[in-house]
């Protein structure tokens, strides 16, 4: 019997058992008679040797026991309860790239199971009444190993996948655990008088201590200080002095800030703050590190008081780039140059207030080393802390009781208009923050909570300095990015110039860089600020790794690079699709003959489609099966059914009017009071424009389900009507002939059929009749009837069938008064001007200038007399 001799622990490939050398002989009463033929029995199959491991799966599995041991020997070394910070910090370091090797083969084997499966599903399930045949049985057992080992290699690596994450999980949960008890550790309070009666009792040793560190460093100096390396810690004292002294004469001239200058750009503004920033700051930390590498490298100072004397360089230093970040935000007393919009005494108190702390701050923190550099007790070492704290809190009190509004200020705001905050002061809830701050850092030095009082310390100031530096490196990009790409500058000309890109165009990307760019910045602050809050940045990065390569939840896979992959998949196929649309409205379709509402439905529904076939790539990108898309569409269709019934309404509706063709891109329709044209026909809505050039947007559900009149449905052939009223007394013949003659005299009337007159009306006093006119194109419909308008009046009017009036002259109809038609009527044909209409006589003519008064009245208002 041979064997696959695999690592410890894993599944070990074996040969199938020997077959037996002779089978077991028959009964007597199964053996065929004498003289019959023994009946031919079927051969038995041959067993099947399932194929040894391949060469690659062994590879990986010795590779999972690689992985497998490092952890195991993590997981041994965690279950330590003495572990530091620094010793977890260790541990952690290497299982990220464990993880990221077990992801990997993950990755690998996960298409490789698939297909192995797939190639395995191809041969159909193993029959159950006839035998198979061998080689069908063989390559069976082939693909059925191959689907097991490559099934159980890809079970181990996913559970050391999880054992890593767990392990990763419990450093990351003791940290934690031991950065909250070292921060909420409590000693003796300083309101304790055993603590001071303690200290006291430590100072006479603590002395004596410092006298024999002081002393240690006469013997280091007198011991190595010849004369070569007392020279140069000389000069390296007298360059760090010059560049100290130097930083303070030459920042103002090199930093190109005049006083008197009015309105400087911003760009300029952000310019000078850096110079005067890093004219401030460099030196001043390039002093320091001449002075503490020379002693380091001389060894004229003995170690334990190397640290003293290098936190004491660090002080300095740092208390120079808090002088400069100040000078450089506020510029206090060139408010033309300040960054940050305030008043000057604002910018100096801030300007004193900041480099006041960042004193003491170092000052405390130089206390601190001593303390440690010589060895003092524990009480001496708690009262410093404390004390050191009580100074930090009463100094910002100070600070931020400055900003406080005055009397005068509180009256200014009296009043039914409230000002805004004082100019000399900063808003109020960051003092109320200060404020808190203050309280928080003295409470906890005066109840013992010496780490919790240090820690608040240490966050104040770190967070003011990434504050600062995150608020100048925003500005600058605000400056120099946006205002490069915004601002009509020779870079955004030259860009428009050769891009093509609008200068809106490039308003956007200026303003989507700037923050993609704040974002980025915001985050690197995060991170530096949650750092000293005992969150490992390898925590973050972990996590930040896991949410954008994929994480799962339940049988779900979030991945946001998959996600940003398949949108930008969808991106690119919705830009080929307007693509192809945009050529088929403007290349293809015009060349063909197919009318412009077909031309328009096709594109439409090939826009659509491309739509469609960009999400279905994004989905299989996304690794969406038809199963889980089904369960969100099931999911939906209850907000469908409550919410969303009049988008799929319209959305139907407008599947039907592209399909069906009721209504066609150009038609002229009419729906309610709206009579226009059809411009655009989408899934959702139809836009129509009328006569005086407005857009409307009716729902499609209104044209399926309403009534529409399409002027055009079955051809552009129009219909023109117009009424024409003739007197009473002329030939209605005539004038039908007349106002025949008027249409098929114009152009756009068609002969066939003939336009054609109606008699409506034998009206009193005139005569009624409608021309009726088919034209060739409805769009011409109200010109052609302007036309005919003009056209029959002034034929009429030549022809003496319409009155020719004066102008305020008017008709009157009187009626009932028949025995008097006959004086009337000779009246008006002897002297007047205003024609009097008697039933049945005609006009007669209008009165004399001597008219009675309540006559004239009667004649200037167009009146019927019953």
């Amino acid at each position: 019997m041979t064997a696959a001799v695999l690592a410890p622990g894993f599944a070990v490939a074996q040969d199938p058992p020997a077959k037996p050398a002779a089978a077991p002989s028959r009964p007597a009463a199964d053996k065929p008679a004498a003289g019959a033929p023994a009946p031919a029995a079927p051969a038995p199959a041959a067993p099947v040797k399932p194929p040894p491991i391949s060469e690659q799966i062994q590879q990986v599995r010795a590779q999972l026991d690689n992985e497998k041991a490092d952890l195991d020997q993590r997981e041994k070394a965690l279950s330590n309860r003495e572990l530091n910070k620094d010793d977890l910090a260790m541990l952690r370091e290497g299982i990220d790239p464990v993880a990221d090797r077990l992801r990997q083969v993950i990755d690998n084997l996960g298409p490789r199971l698939d297909a192995a499966k797939e190639r395995l599903n191809q041969i159909g399930p193993k029959p159950k009444d006839a035998p198979e045949a061998q080689d069908v049985a063989e390559e069976r057992a082939q693909r059925e190993a191959a689907v097991a080992e490559t099934d159980d290699t890809l079970r181990i690596a996913r559970s050391l996948l999880v054992q890593s994450e767990q392990i990763s999980d419990q450093i990351s949960n003791r940290r934690r655990t031991a950065f909250t008890r070292a921060l909420f550790e409590r000693t003796d309070p300083l309101v304790s008088p055993d603590l001071w009666q303690r200290a006291l009792g430590d100072v006479p040793r603590d002395l004596k201590s410092l006298e024999a560190a002081a002393a240690d460093a006469v013997v280091q100096v007198q011991r190595n200080g010849t004369p070569f390396r007392l020279l140069l810690v000389a000069l390296a004292i007298g360059v760090s002095v010059a560049l100290y002294i130097g930083r303070r004469h030459i920042a103002p001239a090199v930093g190109h800030r005049a006083s008197a200058a009015r309105a400087p750009e911003r760009g300029a503004k952000v310019l000078a703050a850096w110079r005067v920033f890093l004219i401030g700051a460099v030196p001043a930390v390039l002093g320091s590190f001449v002075v503490g590498y020379t002693v380091d490298v001389t060894d004229v100072m003995p170690a334990r008081l190397l640290t003293v004397f290098h936190s004491l360089l660090g002080a300095i230093a740092f208390v120079a780039v808090v002088e400069a970040m100040a000078d450089a935000l506020l510029s206090p007393g060139r408010p033309a140059w300040r960054l940050i919009a305030m008043e000057d005494a604002t910018a100096e108190r801030i300007n004193r207030l900041a480099v006041g702390i960042a004193v003491v701050i170092t000052g405390g923190r130089t206390i601190e080393a001593l303390n440690a550099g010589i060895s003092v007790g524990l009480p001496v070492t708690i009262v410093t802390k404390g004390l050191f704290a009580l100074v930090v809190a009463v100094v910002l009190a100070i600070g931020l009781r400055r900003f406080a509004a005055r009397a005068e200020t509180d009256e200014a705001c009296l009043g039914p208009y409230v000002a805004a905050e004082s100019s000399t002061g900063i808003g109020g809830p960051l003092r109320l923050v200060g404020w808190i701050v203050v309280a928080a850092i003295a409470a906890s030095a005066v109840t013992g909570y010496i780490a919790l009082s240090s820690f608040l310390i240490n966050q104040l100031l770190w967070t003011a300095v990434a504050a600062s530096m995150l608020t100048l490196c925003i500005l600058s990009v605000d400056s120099f990015v946006g205002g490069a790409l915004q601002n009509d500058s020779g870079f955004a000309t030259a860009l428009q110039a050769n891009t093509g890109l609008r200068k809106r165009s490039l308003n956007q990307i200026a303003v989507l860089i700037t923050g993609f760019v704040r974002v980025v910045l915001l985050t690197a602050a995060a991170v530096i600020l949650l750092a000293t809050w005992g969150v490992d940045s390898t925590d973050l990065l972990a996590s930040a790794r896991a949410a954008f390569f994929g994480f799962k939840v339940g049988d779900v896979t979030i991945s946001l690079s998959t996600i940003a992959v398949a949108l930008a998949l969808f991106a690119v196929g919705i830009v080929i699709a307007r693509a192809i649309k945009r050529w088929l409205e403007n290349t293809y379709l015009p060349a063909t003959d197919l009318d412009l509402g077909l031309r328009n439905s096709i594109a439409t529904i090939a826009g659509y489609v491309g739509f469609l076939v960009a999400l279905a790539v994004a989905f299989s990108y996304l690794g969406l099966s038809l199963e889980k898309v089904t369960i969100v569409a099931g999911a939906l269709s209850v907000g469908i059914g409550f919410g969303l019934q009049s988008i799929v309404n319209n959305f139907v509706s407008g599947l039907l009017l592209l399909w069906e063709r009721p209504i066609r891109v150009g038609d002229l329709v009419v729906i309610g009071d709206n009579e226009g044209y059809v411009r655009r026909i989408s899934v959702r809505s139809t836009e129509i424009q009328t006569f005086d050039r407005s857009a409307v947007i009716v729902p499609n559900s209104n044209l399926i389900s309403g009534v529409v009149k399409n002027r055009v449905r079955g051809d552009r052939v129009g219909r023109v009507a117009i009424t024409v009223n003739v007197l009473r007394n002329q030939d209605p013949v005539n004038a039908a002939e007349l106002i025949v003659s008027c249409a098929k005299a114009h152009a756009d009337v068609l002969k066939e059929p003939p336009p054609r007159v109606v008699f409506r009306k034998i009206g009193d006093p005139f005569l009624e009749f409608e021309l009726i006119a088919m034209i060739t194109d409805v769009a011409s419909q109200l010109k052609v009837q302007s036309d005919l308008n003009f056209a029959v009046f002034r034929t009429l009017s030549e022809k003496g069938l319409i009155p020719n009036l004066g102008p305020g002259a008017s008709i009157v109809t009187v009626q009932g008064l028949e025995p008097m038609q006959d004086a009337l009527g000779m009246i008006a044909r002897t002297v007047g001007t205003t024609s009097v209409a008697v039933p049945g006589r005609g006009a007669a003519e209008d009165r004399p200038a001597g008219e009675a008064p309540a006559a004239e009245a009667r004649r200037r208002t167009p009146e019927s007399v019953p």
